[in-house]
């Protein structure tokens, strides 16, 4: 089940990369949590679909688009699938990137929780704020 859990994963990033939102949430159960360290407009805690769906536009409203993420690995072990990735965005003139950690749950094919642990947790608040 570890493979077919990273595969999933992988896809809703390749989904995500894409545009279609559709698809990631077809990855994500519909009691999903998703939790966003510090102290932005982004952080918090949120939950199913509606709620995720707003936090990504959020995102994309904040950086007016420009925000993308590039995969560096992905490892899946039982239920637990943890992504390296960079996040690049950009907002008010100023372009960053940030390294990251997703840690992804699964159950039954579906993703049930998403935690983010940031490189860096002060300096994404300020660059969202």
């Amino acid at each position: 089940m570890s493979d077919t859990n990273s595969v999933i994963i992988r896809k809703a990033y390749e989904d995500f990369a894409q545009g279609n939102v559709p698809s990631v949430f077809a990855a994500f159960d519909a009691g999903i949590t998703w939790h966003v360290p510090g102290h932005s407009p982004l952080s918090g805690d949120y939950t199913g679909h509606d709620q995720i769906g707003g936090f990504f536009q959020r995102t994309m409203e904040l950086s007016r688009g420009a925000f993308s993420i590039d995969v560096h690995n992905v490892m899946a072990e039982n239920d637990l699938v943890v992504v390296l990735v960079t996040v690049n965005a950009q907002r008010n003139g100023l372009s960053a990137s940030f390294p990251e950690i997703h840690v992804w749950r699964m159950k039954n094919g579906k993703a049930t929780d998403f935690r983010e642990y940031q490189g860096d947790e002060q300096r994404e608040d300020r660059f969202w704020s």
